[in-house]
């Protein structure tokens, strides 16, 4: 049974992120061996086609979940390419943009990698091959300029996994640091026999800058989250700035209610600093990041850039 939140929360209050924030930064286990799987094909493509490894490898962690999604996990299709007027291969029907769209399919993961850069030798992508290869983030602002993707924030999606995952070595033709440290693969299937076990809340939740969150745990998703606490998923995926299926990280702080306008704390302004993004920022300090882009005169393009000084109010 689904407990309300209000009545049984046991609340602490903490002052600051800093803890919360710096464990927001650990990797996930199953998206890391989805890099391990699909990183020499990447390299691969990089190599044919001057395409950057990490971008390839950052697109399909977002665009399938690390290969979750059924469009990858059945039609093996892993940047979520629609049919378009020219595509004459197998296709699957399902709702995105707009209800019944038409997306490829393939017999392989490896035909989605060849097709995916394949793709973006387009005319419309053309600018992007002017850039150094190893200028991922000039790339991720370019897809999301050229209009890859609809989500606004879909540059900083592509920063922060390239840069949380070192996907950057890559294009350097090398590995990730952690490629050699070993680590048992993720078990879905004995994870979700231990959750249909356990019973009430499983995370605690903490107060700060006025409003509730909890500490995200491995596993979690916004179904799961707002099934514990008696919400909607997308009104949870909504209060903190993100689609219902983005992948939450172990140690990621969560809202459970809406964000402020501004920041009410004594902060003012954030220097940026490596790795940031909009989106980890507004989380960092608990404010709305459309109202973070307002307060700054800055649109959907923006990409912070070290050394960029934020308002917060």
């Amino acid at each position: 049974m689904r407990a309300n939140i209000w009545q049984i929360l046991s609340v602490s209050v903490l002052f600051f992120f800093g803890t919360a924030i710096g464990q927001a930064q650990s990797r996930n286990r199953t998206y890391e061996a989805y890099v391990k799987q699909y990183a020499d094909e990447a390299i691969r493509q990089m190599s044919r086609y001057n395409i950057p490894a990490s971008i390839t490898i950052a697109q399909a962690l977002v665009e399938t979940g690390a290969g979750a999604s059924t469009l990858a996990s059945v039609h093996n299709n892993h940047f979520g390419i629609k049919c378009h007027k020219s595509w004459t291969g197998k296709r699957t029907y399902r709702t995105d943009d707009a209800p019944n769209e038409c997306f490829r399919s393939y017999s392989a993961a490896r035909e989605s990698y060849e097709d995916h850069s394949r793709f973006l030798l387009q005319p419309r992508y053309r600018p992007l091959f002017k850039l150094d290869r190893e200028d991922y983030r000039g790339w991720a602002t370019g897809l999301q300029r050229c209009g890859y993707a609809t989500n606004r924030g879909y540059a900083n999606l592509l920063i922060k996994m390239v840069e949380l995952y070192e996907l950057y070595a890559l294009d350097r033709e090398k590995y990730p640091s952690w490629f050699h440290k070993s680590y048992p693969g993720s078990n879905k299937k004995s994870h979700q026999t231990t959750k249909q076990k356990q019973s009430g809340l499983k995370h605690e939740a903490y107060f700060s800058y006025g409003l509730l969150y909890i500490i995200a745990k491995q596993g979690d998703t916004f179904d799961s989250l707002a099934e514990e606490f008696d919400m909607r998923a997308s009104k949870l995926a909504k209060y903190n700035d993100a689609p219902v299926d983005f992948p939450i990280e172990k140690g990621d702080v969560i809202y459970l209610e809406k964000k402020h306008a501004c920041s009410i704390s004594k902060h003012t302004q954030h220097v940026v600093r490596v790795g940031d993004s909009m989106h980890s920022i507004s989380q960092r300090y608990g404010i709305r990041m459309k109202n973070l882009y307002k307060l700054n005169d800055k649109d959907g393009e923006y990409i912070p850039q070290e050394g960029d000084i934020l308002r917060l109010r």
